[in-house]
């Protein structure tokens, strides 16, 4: 029988969210990685017109440049462009925000940055003031009007509210004292430095930062090896980065909502071609 779902933090930071989960095996935590990528919405540059632009890059690359800026995002205002009910490709308030970037360069060279851009709405602006935009020789200058809105990364990277997502087994690590002599040479070669000498013995430390390499067992002279490097089938460590658009506990909300609307969607079509057969068989 499987075990009931149970997740634990690990670690939390502004940026970095890691997660203990277990009583799931791996399809249900790629399908959470794959959801978190993929469908968890955040607020990108999308359209860009350009006013004037004199600086040494083509209008596309800037706008391209424009559009890798990760922006805050405040789920709670606006709405996706397909569920807003403006209906309209220009958008609106609830779906779209507008930004202004108008800067000349004097005398002197000068880099524009992401704190240029300005926002009419405080709540969704670059997450970083110093990320450099485009260098401007003297008296040269870019005028633009730019309009984000509310995607997903399946449709663009930029809508991706992650730089990093990705899940492991959890490691076991077994060391067996009868045949281990302390020759240290699985410790020397483990890459993650995990394994310690104390008093003859080797021991493990942080656990968890085990890649699952074998290394150290490929590296012990005993015949058969006095390590042994294992994993649990149903248990992950489940990590993911935020680019700053969305706070890491909120990616995690949404990501399990939207699973949780998936799974009783296929739940409900199942239940619905069950009824089906059952009136079919009642017919013929």
């Amino acid at each position: 029988m499987r075990n009931a779902l149970n997740v634990c933090v690990l670690q939390k930071d502004d940026s970095h969210l890691r997660l203990l989960i277990q009583g799931v095996d791996v399809a249900f935590v790629n399908s959470l990685r794959r959801i978190i990528i993929a469908e968890v919405p955040c607020m990108a540059i999308d359209e860009v017109m350009v006013i004037e632009n004199s600086s040494v890059l083509h209008d596309e690359i800037l706008a391209h440049r424009l559009g890798l800026i990760p922006l805050t995002t405040d789920l709670d205002n606006y709405k996706l462009p397909e569920e807003c009910s403006c209906k309209s490709d220009l958008g609106c308030k609830l779906c779209r925000v507008s930004l202004i970037l108008d800067v000349e360069a004097g005398d002197k060279m000068m880099i524009v940055y992401s704190g240029d851009l300005k926002s009419d709405d405080p709540n969704v602006i670059p997450v970083s003031n110093r990320i450099p935009i485009v260098k401007l020789a003297p008296r040269q200058k870019v005028k633009l009007e730019i309009y984000a809105r509310l995607s997903r990364g399946k449709d663009h990277a930029k809508w991706q509210p992650v730089s990093m997502c990705a899940y492991k087994y959890l490691p076991r690590i077994n060391i067996d004292e009868g045949k281990c002599d302390g020759c240290g040479k699985c410790i020397n070669i483990c890459p993650k430095r995990i394994l310690i000498k104390a008093n003859s013995v080797v021991s493990v430390q942080r656990v968890l930062d085990c890649t699952l390499c074998q290394d150290c067992v490929k590296a012990c002279p005993k015949k058969p090896p006095a390590i042994q490097v294992k994993w649990n089938e149903n248990s992950f460590v489940f990590s993911f980065e935020s680019t700053g658009a969305l706070p890491v506990e909120r990616i995690a909300f949404e990501a399990f909502k939207i699973l949780d609307k998936r799974l009783e969607g296929l739940l409900n079509s199942l239940a619905a071609a069950e009824r089906a057969e059952e009136v079919e068989g009642v017919g013929s």
